[in-house]
């Protein structure tokens, strides 16, 4: 490509870390190139260096890292050798980031519109009344309920996929030369999915904006980017345009990415179940979430919990978990009946019951160690201390593939990956008797993700667990689940064994979701398009 089409260029970049002060090189020598209205996938498994790749891009680097080599060019303007005034004015207005935890963006004290309008207004690039007309706009091209007064709600009244779109509208406001998108669909459910890809597609095309686009989900990327840059360890291991990359992959670390997974746990049918629901009912104030939900979760099982987002899923794990009473209905466990908040629970119910949530970087102190944070379960509930209990962590670190050494980091020195995997431990530390996953494994790469699902089969196989499964990816719960619930706007449209709902003829709404699953073919999103547009 000619000089001139070049908007970002990388070259020679390194960038360091630093751990309890020993030194770790995390991107190593980087040579990268982004053409104007170019879409650029980088993929990898957790940890390769894509999110540091994507901030990189914008002339930043996280606390403890720095540039120690190499240049960063964007459209003549040395990032690495501007003062940080400069690359704030670029930031949010030439160039801008979607960001992996959408929960975590957003200020919890200000509404969403007041946000989404925040940077361009400041700037000068709209009037306050532009700058509202562009978002509601934006709301309604990205999918998202009642368009027009959407933005008057607050962050935690939203779900985390709508928060994500809401991000997504944020970094589009200003129509930016670059933006980076940091896994910007993996909170999402598949219908919606679709939906937002396509509109990340067609106004990045409509304004010639070039795109970073940062995923470990391989369909995803074939339907977006022109070119595909496969991370490992820090290095770029292979490049190619994406028709090529699919098809013909020549690196082996690549061609283990692309393999597909492949889990198919046999479905288990007996067991008394541990937790039921009967005609359960839940609001958020006037607002109703749930309506009449029954069903059962047996002792020893995997209970997928599928359906888009806002249709009830996270409701029903906060039931479980005693974070929001019901107004009907009734809960049991163990036969007996659920305490509807966990304060009203005694402590060996709080034991038996854990909650795995989905936003791991707003789930664990940040001000605790990897160790403290795993280590408060077991002393509270097992008393153990010291040695011991450290002893403990290293084992249940070990079973995420982590490592002693990650006893005693922060939060802020991990992956979003790696934070997942120790909010998993956390959970396991407790040894209970239910875990309910609430989109667990939307943050990991397919390797990563294959590594967690068959972990937590070999701990429901040894310690009889039981899984109450909330995912957005029907591959997963086709694959490990026994029962499955498909929920539609807060009711149970379909639920039976696993076997039953995946057999045709579907539900209308389950045949919807499977349709919606996206393929590694860079055609798929387009024949999609296509049979939704024939009437």
């Amino acid at each position: 490509m000619a000089a001139s089409d070049i908007l970002l260029g990388m070259s020679g970049l390194r960038i360091d870390g630093f751990s309890r002060g020993k030194r770790t090189e995390i991107v190593k020598g980087i040579d990268l190139e982004l053409a104007r209205g170019e879409i650029l996938g980088v993929i990898g498994e957790t940890g390769a260096g894509k999110s540091s790749l994507g901030l990189a891009a914008m002339g930043y680097v996280r606390a403890g890292c720095r540039f120690t080599g190499g240049s960063i060019d964007f459209d003549g303007l040395d990032l690495i050798g501007m003062t940080e005034e400069e690359k704030r004015r670029l930031r949010g207005h030439r160039i801008a980031y979607v960001a992996q935890s959408a929960l975590s963006a957003f200020n919890p004290a200000h509404r969403l519109l007041d946000q989404t309008i925040e940077t361009c207004v400041d700037r000068g690039l709209q009037t306050p009344e532009e700058a509202r007309a562009n978002a509601v706009e934006l709301y309604r091209k990205l999918n998202l309920p009642d368009p027009e007064n959407y933005g008057r709600r607050f962050p935690h009244q939203v779900s985390g996929g709508q928060l994500q779109r809401a991000m997504t509208a944020m970094a589009m406001m200003s129509r930016p030369d670059l933006i980076i998108f940091d896994e910007p669909t993996t909170a999402l459910d598949v219908t919606t999915q679709v939906e937002v890809l396509r509109t990340i597609r067609d106004l990045v095309r409509q304004h010639g904006t070039a795109a970073l686009y940062i995923t470990h989900d391989l369909a995803v990327v074939s339907q977006l980017a022109d070119r595909i840059a496969v991370l490992q360890h820090g290095r770029v291991v292979e490049i190619a345009p994406t028709r090529q990359m699919i098809a013909n992959p020549t690196h082996d670390y690549t061609r283990s990415l692309w393999a597909v997974r492949n889990l198919d746990k046999p479905e288990r049918r007996d067991g008394e179940p541990i937790l039921r629901f009967n005609g359960v009912e839940a609001s958020y104030g006037s607002s109703r979430a749930l309506s009449e939900i029954s069903f059962d979760v047996p002792a020893s099982s995997f209970v997928g919990v599928v359906g888009e987002s806002g249709s009830g899923k996270t409701t029903v794990a906060r039931i479980v978990a005693g974070l929001l009473p019901i107004s009907a209905g009734s809960v049991s466990f163990a036969g007996k009946p659920l305490a509807g908040l966990s304060v009203h629970r005694d402590r060996e119910t709080l034991r038996r019951i854990q909650l795995v949530q989905q936003s791991a970087d707003t789930s664990i102190n940040p001000r605790h160690t990897i160790g403290q944070s795993i280590g408060r379960p077991l002393e509270l509930y097992f008393g153990l201390k010291g040695r011991e209990r450290d002893s403990r962590v290293v084992q249940l670190l070990e079973q995420m593939e982590l490592g002693p050494e990650f006893l005693t980091r922060l939060p802020s020195e991990l992956s979003g990956g790696q934070k997942q995997r120790v909010n998993i431990a956390r959970a396991l530390a407790a040894q209970p008797d239910l875990i309910v996953c609430d989109e667990v494994t939307s943050g990991l790469d397919q390797l990563v993700q294959e590594a967690i699902l068959k972990l937590l089969i070999r701990v429901q196989e040894e310690q009889g667990v039981s899984y109450l499964f909330i995912t957005h990816d029907m591959n997963v719960v086709q694959g490990i689940s026994d029962k499955l619930l498909v929920m539609h706007q807060g009711r149970i449209v379909e639920q039976g064994f696993r076997s039953e709902v995946f057999s045709p003829p579907h539900h209308p709404y389950t045949e919807r979701l499977l349709a919606s699953v996206p393929q590694v073919d860079p055609d798929w999103l387009n024949r999609l398009v296509a049979a939704d547009a024939t009437p």
